[in-house]
């Protein structure tokens, strides 16, 4: 893989990765509510989602799903049913002051329940196995080893979405203060549900082409 090639990949992910969607919407979400620190698990959630998509992208699982309508349609039904209903709890959720979220250490609020939300969302979009699959050989010399490469631009993609991600995170966490109060956040839940179901319907939309 040539630095021009790689230099190119780059860019492109930073974009992509850039585009707010439910991952990035959900960072957000929890860094209004959690914190960047406490945020971290979500972004674990996400990043082992999405690890597990490359794998599974570049064992194959992608052209399968390209080319199954079945096996498609149940991965998508099922992750747009999961975004619906994350949008219409977050909807129906009472406004916390923020402090008080932050200092929660019980159900939706531990670690593993963060963790788990960010698999989840992340895991919930099977255009993404597509995206992988079609993506990575782009950026590939097929003259050259295979694995190498494929690490390279792994781990390239690793270091930009997470950083997104956190910037994301971040950037909620500086909006919980001027946010911390009923109404305001009553607004955010209002909005983020609102998106989250958005996000749902439109992947059910989706085709696999």
């Amino acid at each position: 893989m040539s630095l021009n090639t790689w230099l190119l990949f780059v860019t492109t992910v930073f974009f992509v990765s850039a585009t707010p969607g439910p991952n990035m919407l959900l960072a957000m979400t929890h860094g209004i509510h959690y914190g960047v620190r406490r945020t971290l698990m979500t972004c674990f959630g996400l990043m082992t989602a999405l690890g597990l998509i490359m794998f599974g992208s570049a064992a194959g699982l992608g052209a399968v799903l390209a080319t199954s309508e079945l096996l498609f349609s149940l991965v998508k039904y099922a992750g747009a049913a999961y975004l619906i209903y994350l949008g219409i709890k977050t909807w129906r959720s009472q406004p916390q002051p923020v402090e008080e979220v932050r200092g929660a250490a019980s159900g939706k609020h531990t670690p593993w329940g963060m963790f788990r939300t960010g698999f989840l969302v992340a895991m919930s979009n099977p255009k993404a196995f597509i995206f992988f699959t079609a993506l990575f050989p782009q950026f590939m010399n097929a003259q050259q080893p295979q694995g190498p490469q494929l690490a390279i631009l792994a781990a390239t993609f690793y270091v930009i979405e997470a950083s997104w991600q956190l910037a994301y995170a971040g950037g909620g966490a500086r909006l919980a203060g001027w946010l911390n109060s009923a109404r305001r956040l009553k607004l955010v839940n209002k909005v983020s549900g609102g998106a989250f179901v958005g996000a749902g319907v439109l992947l059910s939309s989706v085709s696999r082409h």
